[in-house]
């Protein structure tokens, strides 16, 4: 197995950590921590997300075999979306990275939100 250091600027892991700890990574794979989502009741579940923002986190989500994406013969026609095994593995330290943050949030100062 390849030694990967993220302190190093060329350093696939630092890729990888960055791909997975921004905001909507974060935000949509714990929000498909439940199942498998439709596109529409993903949107609807993350407040403050733009359509253009959940197109582009779920495109490279499955681009980097986080996520899947999957048709639904349905009329109208619709998509949902599912962690791969990958992805799943992800949402352990997600999901504990959510929880802290909901827990702190009053306690971070300025930046740390409403609390709610």
């Amino acid at each position: 197995m390849a030694r990967h250091d993220v302190f190093l600027a060329d350093c696939p892991a630092r890729t990888t950590l960055a791909l997975v700890a921004d905001t909507w990574s974060v935000v949509v794979v714990f929000g498909l921590g439940r199942g498998p989502q439709r596109y529409s009741v993903l949107r609807d579940r993350i407040g403050g997300i733009s359509n253009k923002m959940l197109t582009q986190t779920l495109r490279k989500l499955e681009s980097n075999n986080l996520v899947e994406r999957r048709a639904l013969p349905t009329a109208p026609a619709g998509t949902e979306y599912r962690l791969t095994t990958l992805g799943q593995s992800l949402l352990g330290p997600v999901s504990v990275l959510a929880r802290w943050a909901e827990e702190h949030a009053d306690d971070l100062g300025d930046g740390g939100g409403d609390g709610g």
